[in-house]
């Protein structure tokens, strides 16, 4: 398991600066953001995708079904000076939202969910009249889609593609590399909700959503601030073949509209 994911103050760092460079400039193409701007983001973790928006003065909330998250971003937001409200909650149980926003954020979470096609229509809801959806996933044949960096050994953390294997041989190498039970369930769970570039099209569809954009990452824009690696497109010949595509695309960023 990297370093980022124990201490959560840099991890919140890290998603903010990523945000403030990337996430907003491509959301930026389709909508202005302003201090007039409503963003909701599901599964927001401790926020930090939230921060650069908060600092724009945009009226922000984030949900995520963990209390300790919810409990960290506060803490992370209050140290800054700066407003957010910020719930812990299923969103598929919130009643008590009852605002629309013009811009919902949904940042590697759609590959967390079993239900994609009900979670896709049920937070409709939610998006104002014109308003925007931005969602990234990292798809799932590629070296690291299957998420094996949260392992905690060093060898199962830093081997790509083995999320490919067989359910049983990829659970068995988890348990011989030592990885305990709650990992291994959490790997194999996402193993169970994995998204592919077409999956996500195909939901779309289903789900009457229009694709206002779409933009392949061969490095993931998140790269930059983990590793050093500049963020690269991937060649647009390969992004055109579908499942091809899919083992080069470290990120998959789409804008989408009612």
């Amino acid at each position: 398991m990297q370093e980022r994911h124990q201490n959560r103050e840099q991890y919140f760092r890290e998603l903010a600066i990523t945000s403030r460079h990337y996430f907003i400039p491509y959301v930026k193409h389709i909508m202005k953001i302003s201090d007039q701007t409503t963003v909701l983001e599901i599964g927001c973790g401790d926020g930090g995708n939230l921060l650069p928006f908060a600092e724009k003065g945009c009226q922000v909330v984030g949900v995520d079904i963990s209390k300790n998250r919810i409990s960290q971003a506060k803490e992370f937001f209050k140290m800054r000076n700066l407003s957010a409200t910020l719930i812990a909650s299923d969103i598929f149980e919130l009643h008590t939202l009852e605002k629309k926003f013009d811009l919902i954020m949904i940042h590697d979470v759609i590959e967390h969910i079993g239900d994609k096609e009900g979670f896709m229509n049920n937070i409709k809801r939610y998006l104002s009249l014109g308003g925007v959806i931005f969602t990234a996933f990292p798809a799932w044949e590629m070296p690291f889609g299957g998420h094996q960096q949260i392992c905690r050994g060093k060898v199962c953390s830093h081997l790509p593609f083995i999320h490919l294997l067989p359910n049983l041989l990829y659970k068995s190498l988890l348990k011989v590399c030592g990885e305990k039970e709650d990992t291994i369930s959490e790997l194999m769970n996402i193993k169970e909700t994995r998204t592919s570039v077409e999956m996500f099209h195909h939901i779309a569809k289903k789900s009457s959503y229009k694709i206002i954009d779409e933009t392949f990452y061969f490095i993931n824009p998140h790269y930059e601030v983990k590793f050093g690696l500049h963020p690269r497109k991937l060649y647009k010949p390969i992004g055109y073949v579908p499942y091809v595509r899919d083992f080069f695309t470290t990120s998959a960023f789409y804008l989408l509209a009612v």
